[in-house]
């Protein structure tokens, strides 16, 4: 079954009808819970078979050594991989002793399904064993949204043709054997074996505990379960232990049409450093709570906290079935990845899959964070408070490399760098401009001046040290950062990358103007007038490269200059091009991976004239090859700002279907975070226009040919903002608030409270010609020249 083919259309949920074993482990990508401190992939609940188990917590993590050919000052010794904690998820069914494996006996009926609305994967199964007993199975499952440390399942297996008799092992397992990590891709995860010692194991009644610690991280770790059965009149039950592995034994037997019903409450805690006791007593009272609640109590809180959140946040679409629930999806797992999080990081699979090792990336604070921002707010404070206490170890980086302020590591689970390859990842300065952005970002849209001046300030105040002590003033008096590698990983260690100098510029602008504006609190981070005057002036006089002779921005100094890639003789089993050809070419060459230039025109929009961002791009279009995920969202921003409006819903289709479609051959290894919200960032700010450089939001609304209207809702101050974009009107409605003010095509707005405001939306002239790529890289057609839709790419390697 092709990617495109496994689960069904539907706007408000994903639906897979039968059982693709070869696409398991994708589908448990897809159908992956969490609540951004927990996270359960989409396992079959009997556990096997399957294709990459996995029950993540946020945070918790395993030390494993960082190797290298050559040692070099300032290398990270250690890395840090998130781990596959204490499955709960296991309810292991035997009928008439044969296990329900569905790789035996005959499966005639196999469906699993997540609605957005409620949160709940639910499955049924028909399958007659070897020995030939039918039984139906059906199970919910859900990870709780409002009660932080809980998931719970309902599974119930119905007689077909009885009498049988039916065991249930519901357990608690502790170092699952994992599969290998393949073929030695980087983005992939490394596999650790039994990461977690045991310390404690109870169990009694229908109640279990296992307790362990990581051996190396020092983390403890405590897994709960507890039931309610509900069946025939006689149920024995049976409770067991042992280090690894906590096992609730239920065991009856079933008339034809009778049901045994078993509700399985599973809790979760962690911490460095509280007690075992402590731990342990946290995951009984959490237990305690979800039991009092009840299956049916926490489905109504789950149902009640996405009521409100689809209520306020939905984006519509009408021309596009498809699309519709590819941003509903991405919304939906948006949500997941950041709504409990609260101070922890929010990594680049969320918590859906160990690839990239759990590490989170600038890909949080670039393109998760904006999203977040107009539908979350308190989940982006979290995020930030989060970057905010790893200041310390951010510091201690800085001075180890000569540097005032502090430096963000490039991937990372607790604050300490963790890439191996200095060139990606320590001269990855730009991290710390992309926090700043979402520090501003997050304060221009909320108002939250307690934050701004505390958390806020210092941020602000040490990202800034660390831009005015790498880059420095040249004989002409420009500010020049030297040595860094921006967004382009296929681009490393040049000179003043734009994308790096524009961000820092701003970065250097909001500390001063931050400063400035809280002396009493700055001072205490010992900034002066004088130091805040240095990074204003580092700012004013910050050079910006520009090639006059070819009318554009090279990506770095000397980029355009560069030899080209010889684009016409890479055949495509040779992408992406990092798994096949040595970094040196590729630094070396015009090439391009992600959206790098092109991304400091979304950014950084009020830099650059029109002209430049429409002869820009299409330079770029003919380098960029889009070996990461990364990489549509901003092509489709940008794309549509300079009137390609096909071009741009192409790209909005790649980002959205990035993962239902499998386009980079690799959600198995968990779903990428940044272009799920990279689509819903191309919808809202490429057909939206909406550009949030100022203090008051900005639209200009475009929409391509294939979409006849879209709708989205953005929270600001308190306020709640409708945007409605159809060819002929755009109207802005206040459904929250009293008034707000807008720009729509520059023409300033006053949006009062029951008085909607509508305006034409702008007709764009034939565009000029569309921008080429290279070679086989260009995103597939989402339409036809006749307006007749066409199918998504089936691959595209990216990250």
């Amino acid at each position: 079954m092709s990617p495109s083919e496994a689960f069904t259309v539907d706007p408000w949920g994903i639906s897979e009808h039968g059982l693709d074993l070869p696409g398991q482990a994708r589908a448990e990508s897809v159908f992956a819970l969490s609540n951004g401190h927990i996270g359960l992939r989409g396992n079959l609940d009997e556990g096997e078979p399957h294709g990459l188990p996995g029950t993540y917590l946020n945070g918790v993590f395993e030390l494993r050594p960082l190797p290298y050919a050559e040692s070099g000052y300032g290398f990270p010794e250690s890395g840090q991989s998130v781990i596959n904690v204490t499955n709960g998820k296991l309810i292991r069914l035997l009928v008439d002793d044969e296990p329900f494996d569905l790789r035996y006996g005959e499966l005639r009926s196999h469906r699993r399904s997540l609605d957005f609305r409620d949160g709940i994967l639910r499955r049924e199964a028909e399958w007659t064993s070897p020995a030939g007993r039918t039984v139906r199975v059906s199970s919910r499952r859900l990870v709780s949204l409002t009660q932080r440390a809980v998931c719970a399942i309902d599974y119930s297996v119905e007689a077909v043709d009885g009498p049988v008799r039916i065991v249930l092992q519901s357990e608690l397992v502790a170092n699952e054997q994992m599969p290998g990590s393949g073929d030695g891709d980087p983005r992939a995860a490394a596999v650790l074996e039994a990461p977690l010692t045991a310390e404690l194991r109870h169990a009694d009644g229908t109640k279990g505990v296992l307790v362990h610690r990581t051996r190396f991280s020092g983390l403890r770790v405590a897994a709960g379960i507890d039931h309610v059965i509900d069946g025939p009149e006689r149920i024995d039950t049976a409770a067991e232990s042992s280090e690894d592995q906590t096992r609730i034994t239920i065991t009856t037997v079933l008339n034809a049409g009778q049901k045994l019903r078993l509700v399985k409450f599973v809790a979760y805690g962690w911490s460095a450093t509280r007690s075992l006791p402590a731990v342990r007593d946290q995951v009984e009272a959490a237990l305690t709570a979800a039991r009092y609640t009840g299956w049916d109590g926490l489905v109504d809180e789950q149902k009640e906290f996405l009521g409100r959140f689809w209520g306020d946040n939905d984006v519509e679409i009408e021309g596009d079935v498809e699309l519709q629930q590819a941003v509903r999806f991405a919304l939906f797992h948006v949500l997941q990845a950041g709504a409990r999080s609260e101070e922890r990081a929010i990594p680049a699979k969320g918590l859906t899959g160990p690839g990239y090792d759990g590490h989170s990336f600038w890909d949080t604070e670039t393109f998760v964070l904006p999203v977040l921002t107009y539908c979350l707010p308190e989940a982006v404070k979290q995020a930030l408070r989060w970057r905010h206490t790893t200041l310390p170890m951010a510091r201690e980086r800085a001075a180890q490399l000569g540097l005032a302020g502090a430096v963000f590591p490039w991937r990372t689970i607790r604050g300490e760098e963790c890439s191996g390859y200095w060139p990606a990842g320590t001269a990855a300065f730009h991290i710390g401009a992309d926090i700043a952005a979402a520090v501003v970002r997050y304060i221009r849209a909320t108002g939250d001046t307690e934050f701004e001046r505390t958390h806020g300030l210092e941020l602000l105040v040490e990202t800034a040290r660390m831009w005015r002590s790498l880059g420095h003033h040249d004989a002409k008096g420009n500010f020049r950062i030297e040595g860094v590698t921006g967004p382009d990983e296929y681009s490393a260690v040049a000179d003043n990358n734009v994308f790096t100098n524009v961000m820092a510029q701003a970065n250097l602008w909001n500390a001063a103007d931050a400063a400035l504006k809280y002396l009493h609190e700055a001072s205490a981070f010992g900034v002066d007038t004088e130091e805040a005057a240095a990074w204003r002036d580092a700012a004013d006089k910050m050079f910006i490269p520009y090639d006059e002779q070819i009318g554009v921005h090279p990506q770095a100094d000397g980029f355009t200059d560069h030899q080209m890639w010889d684009f016409e003789a890479t055949p495509p089993e040779k992408y992406p091009l990092l798994l096949h050809y040595p970094y040196f070419d590729l630094y070396r060459k015009q090439v391009v991976k992600q959206a790098d230039l092109v991304l400091a025109m979304q950014t950084r929009g009020d830099l650059f004239t029109p002209e430049q961002k429409a002869r820009n791009f299409a330079y770029y279009e003919r380098l960029t090859v889009r070996d990461s995920s990364l990489s549509a969202c901003t092509q489709a921003v940008i794309a549509a700002e300079v009137g390609q409006l096909d071009l741009a819903y192409d790209y909005t289709a790649e980002a959205a279907l990035m993962d239902l479609h499998d386009l980079g051959g690799n959600t198995r290894d968990g779903l990428h975070m940044a272009s799920l919200a990279g689509a819903c960032i191309a919808l809202v700010a490429g057909f939206g226009g909406l550009r949030d450089h100022s203090e008051h939001l900005s639209f200009r609304p475009r929409l391509p040919a294939g979409l006849q209207r879209l709708c989205f809702s953005m929270s600001v101050r308190e306020h709640l903002l409708r945007v409605d974009i159809t060819h002929a009107t755009t109207t802005y409605t206040l459904r929250r608030g009293s008034v707000l003010a807008v720009l729509h095509d520059e023409e300033p707005l006053h949006v009062e409270a029951g008085k909607p405001v509508s305006r034409p939306t702008k007709k764009i002239g034939t565009p000029a010609e569309r921008p080429t790529q290279p070679p086989g890289r260009e995103p597939a057609r989402r339409h036809s020249q006749a307006g007749v839709q066409v199918g998504a790419v089936d691959h595209l390697p990216a990250e």
